[in-house]
């Protein structure tokens, strides 16, 4: 595993809810970077962790080859990969996305 995929692999493990994105919360960069922070605001999550993938090039490109997936956001809950904010939006939409966020 590289430094970046060691570096984003603790990151990940490290914090309950961690959202990979463009911008920060308060300022979001991309319209689906944006809708991703709201779908967590709307399930009632404050608080949770961000990183702006454009301030470190490295991590822009690693957390796509971490999750072989090819786009942000990238949502991780309990060290798991969830999804973009499609796919946010829709488990949101089920009641799905809920449940996780609340299951201990």
């Amino acid at each position: 595993m590289s430094d970046v995929q060691q570096r984003i692999d603790s990151i990940v493990k490290g914090n309950r809810v961690v959202l990979f994105m463009k911008g920060t919360s308060q300022f979001p960069m991309c319209g689906f970077s944006g809708r991703a922070v709201q779908v967590l605001k709307a399930c009632g999550l404050e608080d949770f962790t961000t990183v702006n993938v454009l301030e470190d090039e490295a991590i822009r490109q690693g957390i796509k080859d971490y999750a072989n997936w090819p786009t942000i956001p990238q949502l991780y809950i309990k060290g798991e990969f969830v999804g973009g904010s499609d796919i946010m939006m829709e488990m949101f939409q089920s009641g799905e996305l809920q449940q996780m966020l609340t299951a201990q």
